[in-house]
């Protein structure tokens, strides 16, 4: 999943990080990340993946790592099948 996710972020054009080269539980605001980074960055993965971000899933910790975004695309999905 997490690889999934990886790849799919690093072919996103308004989010300028470097997915390659952060470990899966960097920081991703330390690394950059900008609040409307992560709005584009949840609206790819809500399209790629099928799913819909509850609210009360939208906060700086979902998207804060690779580890943590996919724990929650993780429960989204399991939620839709």
């Amino acid at each position: 999943m997490i690889d999934q996710i990886r790849s799919l972020l690093e072919q996103h054009p308004m989010i300028p990080l470097n997915f390659g080269a952060l470990a899966d539980d960097a920081n991703l605001y330390d690394a950059g990340l900008t609040s409307f980074a992560s709005v584009q960055m949840m609206l790819a993965l809500e399209e790629e993946f099928d799913i819909e971000f509850p609210e009360t899933m939208l906060t700086r910790r979902t998207f804060s790592s690779l580890i943590n975004i996919a724990d929650a695309v993780s429960q989204l999905t399991r939620r839709a099948a």
